[in-house]
């Protein structure tokens, strides 16, 4: 028989308590333990969006309003039914976050919060002016939800009527974390750059995230319309909005269980805080931001991440056992030994008037290893990123297979059979190794939103698994899986990115500095992986600075200096030019 793990007991026993507490609890307390289900519901939109998403907003608050107001307008003056109002809400949510996220998503840095706090503004207003949403009186009257013909009029039935629709959505978003999707939504924090080398789309990934997190707050609106049944804009201004962020960030951004506490903390603790602070001082509003400011800063200074965290890092960790095999996943026929591969033709990149690449070309074929070497400033680094999509050439042509890919972005190199790795080391340090090196492998499966939610993405996940743990073993590292990235040391690190590559099953992969960090016998067990890896039919490129490493490994090497190529041939060869030896070895033959 299976024995159910103390994660998977939790939400059980989590469920088991909430469904009993009406028959404990009476009177005000269940209407409280409400408002902490509407306000989690509102927060587990950010949980997404910004705790494992990386995307801040302010706004969260306004979203609420669009799905309270779009449920009371049609269920007050259409009298349509609240489960066709719910339908409105979540329509109207996504729509609008669809139509906000195209136009905002795309500024960066601190312009994108602050846009928030501007549209959440003029939702706020617009609320609070239209005549038919009853301006700043709002609406009421609103009906109550129906199961069937019984009205979810008491608080109880509107207790259950909220953590029930809360609970699905956690279990929703518990599966889309779990799955291909998921991955690449945790991605996003590590940077747009890494994402797209692996194939993954990030505007449309963040846009749809955006949506998700809208879409939750719709139904928090619902929640509010139809148990409380009177909406005003006052419960929707930037305030309550900065409030939502405080919750998920206080209970755990990257946790779904974060939502929970962050609500039930701030709720509690507000509704605790208005019947003291009057007790002590006058003007008690002002002072109650004060005490959740200083909360905000314990918090921060503490726990960084959140209590759900801390309290997990005290739990006793169970042992993970490996992934189970699974029929391997489809691969991709390599293209026959000495095949054209790739083909660099005149390429330059200006910056301003620098020229880093000046006219630049050289070619690959299959089946063979091509060292790109060169001092500081020569150009390699550039280079890369040309040929991997990462930057666009000032002109010159890039070939690979055979096709035009000098303007393509990133992630359609990948998906192309293009990988690589990155001379400074980027994972995502809270993933774990296999989880890691199962994003190498997006591209590699078919699964979608839709379809993780709703957990039909099983089969394919354990292709995915198993194809992850067979890199980890071609690489040394297959013994601790279920290890955090941030935990190894740096020389591991670049050969965890040589597995996530790996996992693409890439046609050509492009390794940037893979050597630097680690130690003779890593190298040289990196170098046994480099010529096995050949031996295979895999096509390499590495750029790399150690020249006692490249030498003993590549068949053939291109040197650059001030942007230019300065030399190409055999090792032998390159290393006897004079013109290598006065630029690049000091003039020591």
């Amino acid at each position: 028989m299976r024995r159910l793990t103390v994660g998977q007991c939790a939400p059980l026993v989590f469920a088991g308590v909430m469904a009993l507490m009406p028959l404990v609890l009476r009177g005000y307390p269940i209407t409280l333990l409400s408002y902490v289900g509407m306000a989690a519901t509102a927060a587990l939109g950010l949980v997404l969006l910004t705790g494992v998403g990386g995307l801040t907003s302010f706004g969260q608050a306004a979203f609420v309003g669009v799905g309270a107001y779009a449920t009371a307008w049609l269920t007050t003056a259409e009298g349509l039914s609240p489960w066709l109002g719910l339908l409105a809400a979540l329509a109207a949510t996504g729509a609008l976050a669809w139509l906000l996220g195209m136009a905002t998503l795309r500024l960066g840095g601190h312009l994108l919060p602050l846009s928030t706090i501007a549209w959440g503004l003029a939702l706020f207003f617009l609320f609070g002016n239209l005549d038919a949403l009853g301006r700043h009186n709002g609406l009421s009257d609103i009906p109550p939800a129906y199961l069937g013909s019984f009205p979810l009029r008491s608080a109880n039935a509107g207790f259950y009527l909220i953590w029930v629709s809360l609970g699905l959505a956690m279990l929703a978003c518990a599966n889309l974390l779990d799955s291909r999707q998921g991955r690449a939504i945790r991605s996003l924090r590590g940077g747009s750059a890494m994402a797209e080398s692996l194939g993954i789309p990030t505007f449309r990934l963040r846009l749809a995230v955006f949506v998700l997190a809208g879409m939750l707050a719709g139904l928090s609106g619902w929640q509010v319309a139809h148990v409380q049944r009177y909406v005003s804009p006052t419960a929707f201004d930037v305030g309550p909005g900065i409030e939502y962020l405080f919750m998920a960030m206080l209970g755990g951004a990257g946790h779904i269980f974060g939502a929970v506490v962050g609500a039930g903390l701030v709720t509690i603790a507000r509704d605790e805080l208005q019947d003291i602070l009057p007790k002590l001082v006058a003007n008690s509003g002002q002072l109650e931001a004060v005490v959740f400011g200083a909360l905000f800063i314990v918090v921060l200074q503490r726990a960084r991440g959140g209590l759900v965290p801390v309290v997990l890092r005290r739990l006793p960790s169970r042992v993970l056992s490996p992934p189970p095999d699974a029929p391997p996943l489809p691969r991709r026929t390599q293209p026959a030994a000495g095949t054209m591969l790739l083909a660099a033709q005149g390429l330059v990149k200006r910056f301003g008037g620098l020229a880093a690449v000046n006219d630049v070309s050289f070619d690959l074929r299959a089946g063979e290893i091509l060292g790109l070497i060169g001092p500081n400033g020569a150009g390699k680094s550039t280079t890369f990123n040309l040929l991997t999509g990462a930057a666009a050439p000032t002109a010159g042509r890039i070939r690979f297979m055979g096709a035009d890919i000098t303007a393509e972005p990133a992630r359609r190199i990948a998906g192309r059979g293009l990988a690589r790795t990155f001379q400074h080391v980027r994972l995502r340090p809270t993933m774990s190794l296999l989880e890691n090196t199962m994003l190498g492998a997006h591209l590699r499966g078919r699964a979608g939103m839709l379809r993780a939610v709703l957990r039909m993405d099983r089969a394919e996940e354990r292709q995915l698994r198993a194809e992850a743990m067979r890199q980890l073993r071609r690489v040394g590292l297959g013994d601790m899986p279920h290890e955090l990235a941030g935990n190894l040391p740096l020389g591991r690190q670049r050969v965890l990115e040589v597995a996530r590559a790996l996992a693409a099953d890439p046609v050509l992969i492009v390794l940037d500095e893979p050597a630097a960090g680690l130690r003779r016998p890593e190298k040289l067990a990196l170098a046994e992986l480099l010529r096995a890896l050949r031996a295979e039919g895999l096509t390499i490129l590495l750029v790399e600075h150690d020249m006692e490493f490249v030498m003993g490994l590549v068949d053939r090497i291109v040197v650059m200096d001030f942007g230019v190529k300065l030399a190409e041939g055999a090792p032998a060869d390159v290393r006897a030019d004079a013109r290598v030896q006065e630029a690049y070895l000091g003039g020591v033959a």
